[in-house]
């Protein structure tokens, strides 16, 4: 991934409405940014088309319940997204703000330190929202994976786990004070994220206590909530209540630690 571009100004435009014009400023800097654009939007897509490619992947396994490996790790590829956005990419873009003077200028706009990362919430949601459309529709169309069969239930999980990585990345940039202490923590927290997410054994097949442990996680929680919402089922009350209270709790924190300074 590459390094955030950094605003040369903070937003001069919409001083009445400091909250559309940092999602327009923020919109505008994630723009020119390939490589982040690419680790969140494509990636996913290029991962699944990857594991397409193994001929066993592709063949359906009766311990697996007919599923095709690759069937499974769709979820894994939508989640990805958003684990990228809010754990690596967001962080990183703060980090370099407070580390080169960004917020200092920005808290003499009408801004407020919420909206800075309500902004980067929602240009990085947007982004993992089109990734996941991208990752969804390939799979279907190319490589045959069914269509959610609850399509509302699947987008709400999602939102839910967007929601949580990008609360924890508010959390992740409120309490590093420069860029090199927010990519260390960052990149502590991604490696143990993407197995809970099912990256290296799907949580549908992991065993007894280590799959209870994992579905207590925001993104094995998730990675249990697509799985049930592409049968057609609606999730578990359980894998919801457990991503509604890491959401809930991570933007707690996220809004009390974020601070200009």
């Amino acid at each position: 991934m590459t390094a955030p571009t950094t605003p040369a100004t903070t937003p001069r435009r919409g001083q009445g409405r400091p909250a559309l014009a940092l999602v327009a400023t923020e919109a505008r800097l994630l723009l020119r940014e390939p490589g982040t654009l690419f680790w969140i939007i494509a990636f996913p897509a290029a991962l699944l088309t990857v594991l397409f490619l193994i001929p066993s992947f592709r063949e359906a396994d009766a311990d697996l319940g007919g599923l095709r490996v690759v069937d499974l790790y769709l979820p894994v590829a939508v989640i990805l997204s958003a684990l990228t956005a809010g754990v690596q990419t967001m962080p990183a873009t703060l980090a370099t703000y407070r580390e080169q003077g960004v917020l200092k200028r920005i808290a003499t706009t009408p801004a407020r330190p919420w909206q800075l990362l309500a902004a980067q919430w929602v240009v990085h949601g947007v982004a993992v929202l089109a990734g996941s459309v991208l990752a969804v529709v390939l799979g279907v169309t190319a490589f045959g994976i069914d269509v959610p069969g609850s399509p509302a239930a699947y987008l709400l999980v999602l939102v839910l786990a967007l929601l949580a990585m990008l609360s924890l990345g508010g959390v992740i940039a409120g309490v590093a004070p420069s860029t090199r202490i927010a990519a260390t923590i960052s990149t502590i927290l991604y490696f143990p994220l993407m197995f809970t997410a099912g990256v290296w054994l799907p949580v549908q097949v992991m065993p007894g206590l280590l799959g209870t442990i994992v579905e207590a996680t925001p993104l094995g929680a998730a990675a249990r909530g697509l799985d049930a919402a592409a049968a057609g089922d609606w999730p578990d009350t359980q894998h919801l209540l457990v991503l509604v209270v890491w959401t809930v709790g991570l933007a707690a924190l996220s809004a009390r630690y974020f601070r200009w300074k």
